[in-house]
């Protein structure tokens, strides 16, 4: 069982992976040992590319920037899109969330999807930026 004595919030670990733009500031994820299991606790996730260059001017195309942002964080920490247990969405326009549930259910297992919240934001950190998700992940150690 994990237990969250000094010993096992030291092993706590910050990362970032050179596939996804790193803002100043804040961590990509955050991994926290469960045992034989590891949360993968994910930043906001938004439509930029490595270089740092927005991805679409519309919801659809931003959400698939966003989810393969996901994808290459989780990958990086030995994850995938199949361990997701929680999203959190925030969006700027709640009229367009029909054009994000395509996109989204092209990346989660829609047999099981993963706990979720959706708020519409009257902004996020850039006028041009549509839609913002969080995600948790917990992954199997190899």
């Amino acid at each position: 069982m994990f237990s969250y004595g000094q010993k096992n919030i030291e092993m706590i670990q910050f990362k970032n992976t050179e596939q996804v733009f790193r803002i100043k500031g804040l961590s990509q994820v955050v991994e926290v040992p469960l045992g034989s299991y590891k949360m993968l606790i994910l930043s906001g996730q938004v439509p930029l590319n490595e270089k740092g260059e927005l991805v679409g001017n519309d919801i659809a195309t931003q959400t698939r920037q966003v989810f393969q942002n996901i994808k290459s964080v989780l990958e990086h920490c030995g994850g995938s899109l199949e361990d997701i247990i929680k999203l959190g969405i925030f969006t700027t326009d709640i009229s367009k969330i029909a054009e994000f549930r395509t996109v989204r259910d092209q990346f989660i297992n829609t047999a099981n999807p993963p706990a979720s919240s959706l708020l519409e934001v009257k902004g996020l950190f850039r006028k041009d930026v549509l839609i913002e998700v969080e995600a948790t992940a917990i992954v199997k150690n190899k």
